[in-house]
């Protein structure tokens, strides 16, 4: 067990579809060994490139295309989020991705909307799900996500968010969709600055105008981006060792997470993919606290941080602010300056232990 799993969090980034545990893998498709598992559902530890980085992705996806499938996943995630004490989440997946087996993409989003409510309630969670666009799809694809979205407030659905790989996927076809999801009052968020440099971070705040940006961390290299950021308070959803495998920092600490938050900017930590990376949120506490000697103060102040940039109803951050602020002052939250040793692998407790099916809350 990590020192700091006890810390209460808030995870904003954080892809469904990337978080599949072995224990769930083995459930969905039987006669995977860990082995296995590992090298078909993760990424290598340096990978080339932000493509090889998701290229495992593709494999979950094909096995999340049934209502089972999904709600199991979301299981999932949840018992891995409970075991980090996350108190506040927002899970992101893109919905058109998981139509191969006859659901409709209302019927998808409504299906995750109510599995995520039921299994987070019954773990103590705040949680909330972002639908995803990506980059690569057509502009009546994008849109088509945001309209989804909009339609399916009351199922969680707190906003847009555009990922995927920046290279070679310019923003052209993705400007209506964030334009039709502002109109309507449904905040954004936009990965950018991780496959690319502080450029496509300016580029998507001027055309996408988000509040939020996944990653951002390039913005460390133009002073101006930095001042825009600030101005504009924009948080970055910095995932250090996500950045770190794709060969942008040689380790985290030479990644720009204190200098971006020494700067001004408004950062929260967080996993990304937890199984194309091996990592839990208490284990990515552990690194940076190693790297930075951040105490949990440090991490509270991060936290906060998340919680201002929310896109949940302003009744639901604050109750998670109040859980944040009482958890991590009780005994068993107390964390060291420095860090010790932890498994870093996604393990879920048994997803079917907390099946809100028989166990959700009042």
């Amino acid at each position: 067990m990590s020192c700091w799993q006890s810390l209460p969090k808030v995870e904003l980034h954080v892809h469904l579809d990337c978080a599949l545990s072995f224990e769930s893998v083995a459930r969905l498709a039987p006669g995977f060994e860990r082995a296995g598992y590992e090298a078909a559902f993760s990424a290598p530890e340096l990978c080339r490139d932000l493509p090889e980085l998701i290229a495992p992705a593709v494999r979950a996806v094909a096995l999340l295309q049934d209502e089972a499938a999904l709600r199991l996943a979301v299981r999932d995630l949840a018992a891995q989020l409970a075991a980090d004490h996350v108190v506040y989440a927002e899970v992101r997946f893109a919905p058109l991705l998981h139509l191969e087996r006859g659901l409709s993409p209302d019927e998808v989003v409504a299906i995750v909307g109510d599995e995520l409510r039921a299994a987070a309630g019954a773990h103590g969670i705040e949680a909330r799900l972002l639908l995803c666009a990506l980059r690569h799809f057509s502009p009546g694809e994008s849109l088509a996500t945001a309209e989804l979205a909009a339609r399916h407030v009351a199922s969680g659905v707190v906003g847009l968010d555009l990922a995927g790989d920046e290279g070679g996927h310019p923003l052209d076809a993705h400007v209506a969709a964030f334009a039709f999801a502002r109109e309507r009052g449904l905040p954004c968020t936009a990965h950018a600055g991780e496959g690319a440099g502080p450029g496509s971070v300016a580029d998507t705040l001027e055309r996408l105008r988000p509040a939020r940006i996944g990653h951002g961390v390039r913005s460390v290299e133009d002073a101006g981006v930095i001042a825009r950021l600030v101005e504009r308070g924009v948080h970055l959803e910095v995932c250090p060792t996500s950045n770190v495998q794709i060969g942008l920092y040689p380790d985290v600490a030479a990644h720009p997470l204190a200098a971006l938050r020494a700067q001004g900017v408004s950062v929260g930590v967080n996993t990304d993919g937890r199984t194309l990376s091996r990592l839990t949120l208490s284990r990515e506490y552990e690194r940076v606290a190693a790297a930075y000697g951040w105490t949990a103060r440090d991490f509270e102040a991060c936290n906060l941080a998340a919680l201002e940039a929310a896109f949940a109803p302003p009744e639901v951050v604050e109750r998670a602010r109040r859980r944040l602020l009482a958890d991590a002052a009780a005994p068993d939250a107390a964390a060291p300056r420095a860090a010790t040793p932890a498994a870093a692998a996604p393990k879920a407790a048994d997803p079917e232990a907390a099946d809100p099916k028989t166990a959700r809350p009042a």
